[in-house]
């Protein structure tokens, strides 16, 4: 064997180029691109990209329009999504933080609350009028930091959902409180309530379900969250 022969040498697998993971972690053909009229803008933590069970890849893959920026802060909104022409006030930030959605009234799932984690008096105009929804995508002290180091989310309506389903990733993973949802769940469950579908859900669900089918059978126990992880940087935007 010549010195530099590499011909014996596994090539590396080549990435998918829809979700920019490489299989077992590649679900895309068991994806099915939804038409929502609500647009989604993800805020993606650093250290999500790669990650073994991120969603974030089923989400873009899964509504094909969905915005994905990865980092920890922006100067404004415009400048996060990328276009000149947003109105904070159509577009709504999911996030939980500190609300206890036990507390909330009963007689929804979807609330816009303000900055004590109340309901507001407008919410059903805000939700009605909404045009898009931001995302927070990573680890739940992720999330936090992302929402801290973006002051300019506070403009925005805050969105608290209080799901009725139980999380398909407690089959791999701990949530870190009770109604926790990954990231393509907690999206399914928002927009099936703003736009009044049940097909959503489902449809999301089948990649999902494979994803972690595939992670039960695939991933060396002790693992963490880092065992596909690639540099962020590197990472086609």
């Amino acid at each position: 064997m010549e010195p530099n022969d590499t011909s014996h040498l596994t090539p590396e697998p080549v990435p998918c180029e829809m979700c920019g993971r490489v299989f077992p972690y590649c679900v895309c053909e068991h994806t099915t691109p939804i038409k929502a009229k609500t647009k989604i803008l993800v805020l993606q933590h650093p250290q999500e990209p790669g990650v073994d069970i991120g969603t974030a890849p089923i989400l873009k893959a899964s509504f094909p329009g969905t915005v994905l920026r990865t980092g920890l802060s922006w100067p404004n909104f415009k400048k996060a999504i990328g276009r000149e022409d947003v109105e904070n006030r159509r577009w709504g930030v999911l996030y939980l933080g500190s609300v206890r959605v036990e507390d909330l009234p009963k007689d929804r799932a979807l609330f816009v609350v303000d900055k004590k984690g109340d309901p507001r008096d407008d919410q059903d105009k805000v939700l009605r009028e909404l045009e898009g929804i931001v995302v927070l995508d990573g680890t739940w002290s992720q999330a936090k930091t992302l929402w801290w180091r973006n002051a300019w989310l506070l403009k925005l309506p805050r969105i608290v959902i209080r799901s009725s389903r139980r999380s398909l990733y407690d089959q791999i993973r701990k949530e870190p409180r009770h109604g926790c949802l990954s990231t393509v769940e907690t999206v399914g469950e928002v927009l099936q309530a703003l736009e009044r579908r049940d097909d959503i859900q489902p449809t999301l669900d089948k990649p999902l379900a494979e994803l972690i089918g595939r992670l039960k059978k695939n991933r060396p126990p002790g693992t963490g969250r880092g065992a596909a992880r690639r540099d962020w940087r590197r990472r086609r935007r």
